[in-house]
């Protein structure tokens, strides 16, 4: 089983064929191709690490385009009547992939 390590939204995410995830919001449209950098390719003993990285291998497709839960944030000072309750709902791209050359 090959299993890679992508690099997307300024996060890195360690992958397997046929996995799905949910990855920083990418402007595209659902069913979309996308190729992935890629820094490590490992297939059992074998090894390829990239410095800094290995090119386009993963490749992967887009399934849904969201938004998460809402996360209430409150701020408040004591004694001051101060209080400010905002939300906030992370928008998501989730991503099947759907191949590791």
């Amino acid at each position: 089983m090959k299993i890679a390590v992508i690099k997307t939204g300024g996060k890195q995410y360690k992958v397997a064929q046929g996995q799905n995830l949910k990855i920083e919001k990418i402007d595209a449209k659902v069913g979309a191709a996308l190729k992935f950098q890629t820094l490590l390719v490992a297939e059992e003993e074998n090894i390829k690490l990239g410095k800094p990285g290995l090119g386009d291998i993963v490749e992967g497709k887009i399934i849904e385009q969201g938004k998460s839960k809402k996360v209430s944030v409150v701020k408040f000072k004591n004694k001051t009547r101060y209080k400010k309750n905002v939300g906030h709902r992370q928008p998501f791209t989730k991503v099947e992939i759907t191949k590791i050359a």
